[in-house]
């Protein structure tokens, strides 16, 4: 019998509502708790906003190319395929390790992570990020330089917008959907604070905390999240693994199909882009099959997509995907397993595909070419520069409710004061919801209470990186006939 026990990771507990008391629940309570987080994620706003939001095509009109929520379907099915595996690789081991009766939890977990994985993400993608960073960190010390001043490790933390922390943020501040600490440990992916340096390279837990992973209004949650799963801090959930090896698979095949889509590439200079790459990333491989795996997956595709006289590109990507993903999904499954001492303990510090294999050259190799051959193109680059601006200049627009003092800026809140007038009109526009997390931020009685000002801060970003693209370009043009 192992010393894992997995069970330890699975539990009904809910930040606002359990027992200290409670004892691990039995099997059938826990699949009806992950059954209420389907349910309770699924109906949420933030799933709903992904169908507008980018992928890699801004304000896309061809519902063939992907946007976020296209995307993360893709990603949950991907998830959910690689729990099976795993469980077909354990076999009777997985009784060992107090797994064998969590099998449809995990695969529930895992789903709804993999569903999940994208909901902090701003309007424009990583463009957006930047946008939102950029804007914070060159403009608070023009009018907040006390606050950057006085709390320099919360103005790093203002000044770095994550989408992942966001997700964290929006999952349990903003909507409140009170998921189980389990199923929201499934996203996250990493584990430093936004206030908290980045660790070198020789750091133990340098690859889990190479980005911010949450932010500081959400510390105590987090560090609750660890000791209610006994999870040690600075740790993983095992399903983030999967839900990230999923990610992985999932967006490096789907962003050049959709660039031929686009007409971005044609598919023959694709295909010798693939070829070459691959040539150069498997160089250290001896065995032959491994050096010719890409072009006899492309020759595969193109031989079975030939014989189809429908949509043949489409067809070609079925294939294509037929066989790189099958492996892809085994080697995750295969390294998930091979590795589950470090996974349960949550301290292993990489991504389950990021071993130098094979499988990894062809991660690489996708996600190489679609750089290159991909993001790099004008009408990829014109869409993002576009992003960016509209960004910047709504946080510009903004701004008058960061340049009023705490005093001034509640008194607005609550209804005592309607001066100045442009800061009041600004913020009839801000959503009552986000308005509540404000208010109740700024009545934490903790002894680690933040500043009214970041509370603010974060009001902020919570509005306009909860925008879809289109709402942003609306908001942006209503907002330019102001000036």
């Amino acid at each position: 019998m192992s010393e894992i026990d997995f069970s330890l990771r699975f539990t009904l507990r809910r930040p606002y509502a359990y027992s200290e008391t409670e004892t691990q629940p039995n099997i059938g309570a826990v699949q009806r708790a992950y059954e209420s987080d389907r349910g309770r994620i699924i109906n949420s706003a933030a799933i709903r906003r992904l169908q507008q939001k980018t992928q890699v095509f801004a304000l896309e009109r061809n519902a063939a190319v992907r946007s976020r929520l296209t995307h993360s379907l893709e990603v949950q099915q991907t998830g959910r395929f690689i729990v099976q595996k795993i469980f077909e690789r354990l076999g009777d081991r997985a009784a060992d390790y107090q797994l064998a009766q969590f099998e449809r939890a995990f695969e529930s977990l895992v789903e709804m992570a993999c569903l999940m994985h994208d909901v902090g993400n701003p309007p424009f993608g990583h463009f957006g990020e930047a946008a939102i960073s950029d804007w914070f960190s060159q403009q608070l010390p023009l009018f907040a330089n006390d606050f950057v001043n006085q709390n320099p490790k919360l103005y790093q933390d203002i000044s770095h917008f994550e989408g992942n922390a966001q997700g964290i943020r929006l999952m349990y501040s903003l909507l409140n959907l009170n998921l189980t600490y389990s199923q929201i440990a499934g996203i996250l992916k990493y584990t430093r604070a936004g206030d908290e340096p980045k660790p070198d390279a020789s750091n133990n837990k340098s690859y889990l905390m190479k980005k911010v992973g949450y932010y500081a209004s959400e510390r105590a949650f987090v560090q609750q999240l660890w000791q209610q799963l006994k999870i040690p801090v600075g740790n993983r959930h095992p399903a983030s693994y999967v839900m990230e090896a999923a990610d992985d698979i999932s967006y490096c095949l789907a962003d050049i199909e959709d660039a031929v889509e686009k007409g971005i590439i044609s598919l023959s200079a694709l295909q010798q882009a693939l070829m070459a790459e691959y040539a150069q990333q498997s160089q250290h491989f001896a065995q032959a099959h491994y050096r010719e795996l890409m072009s006899q997956a492309i020759q595969y595709a193109a031989d079975k997509s030939a014989r189809i006289d429908i949509n043949h590109t489409s067809q070609f990507f079925t294939f294509l995907r037929v066989k790189l993903i099958h492996p892809l999904v085994e080697h995750a499954a295969n390294s998930f397993v091979d590795n589950i001492d470090a996974i349960f303990k949550g301290e292993l510090n990489r991504a389950l595909l990021e071993d130098n294999s094979h499988c990894h050259a062809i991660t690489e190799t996708l996600k190489q070419v679609a750089r290159r051959e991909v993001f790099c193109h004008r009408e990829i680059e014109k869409l993002e520069l576009q992003g960016y601006h509209i960004i910047g200049s709504l946080l510009q627009h903004y701004a008058p409710l960061l340049k009023l003092t705490s005093a001034e800026f509640m008194a607005l809140v609550d209804g005592s004061s309607h001066k100045p007038l442009i800061a009041t009109r600004l913020l009839h526009r801000l959503p009552q919801k986000h308005l509540a997390t404000y208010k109740k931020a700024i009545k934490n009685d903790n002894d680690d209470v933040l500043p009214e000002f970041y509370h603010r801060c974060r009001l902020v970003q919570d509005y306009i990186s909860g925008m879809t693209d289109q709402f942003a370009q609306d908001e942006y043009r209503m907002m330019q006939a102001l000036d």
